[in-house]
């Protein structure tokens, strides 16, 4: 090892770390989005622990501060418009959006009535409309 770089010597001992530690403990590259579910204690819990142990690698930390490196949460099945950690939605109606930009004050308001949003063939969401939809546990449907 003699002769080695700094990033060299990162780069051997994260192939060590690979071969000993758990899948997923180890960041194979500090950049891009890496999707995580989060539906119970215990996968929080996980979650925390895997950020705690990137924290010790110095670039990955960095690039996580720096926003090189982020989280996104998955879907909880292909094409869904919700996460696996939402609460089940109560049976209540839905609001209806024929057309134009369904803003975050329409996915609030949903939320508070406990309803879906069904988006018409001419209604837009907004990013900032589905994250909050995320984050709030609302249903979205998109007709046609």
């Amino acid at each position: 090892m003699a002769g080695l770089g700094p990033d060299e010597l990162r780069a051997a001992v994260r192939a060590v770390l690979r071969e000993v530690l758990p899948d997923g403990l180890v960041a194979s590259s500090p950049t891009g989005p890496t999707d995580v579910v989060i539906a119970t204690e215990a996968d929080l819990t996980a979650f925390v622990r895997r950020v705690a142990a990137m924290c010790e690698d110095g670039e990955v930390r960095a690039a996580l501060q720096d926003g090189r490196h982020g989280f996104r949460l998955a879907s909880s099945s292909p094409g869904s418009e919700t996460v696996a950690a939402q609460p089940p939605q109560p049976a209540a109606g839905a609001i209806r959006v024929e057309r134009g930009a369904v803003t975050e004050r329409t996915v609030q308001k949903a939320a508070a009535e406990g309803a879906r949003l069904v988006l018409g063939r001419r209604a837009v969401l907004t990013p900032l409309a589905k994250d909050k939809a995320r984050t709030l546990g609302v249903r979205i449907e998109k007709e046609g």
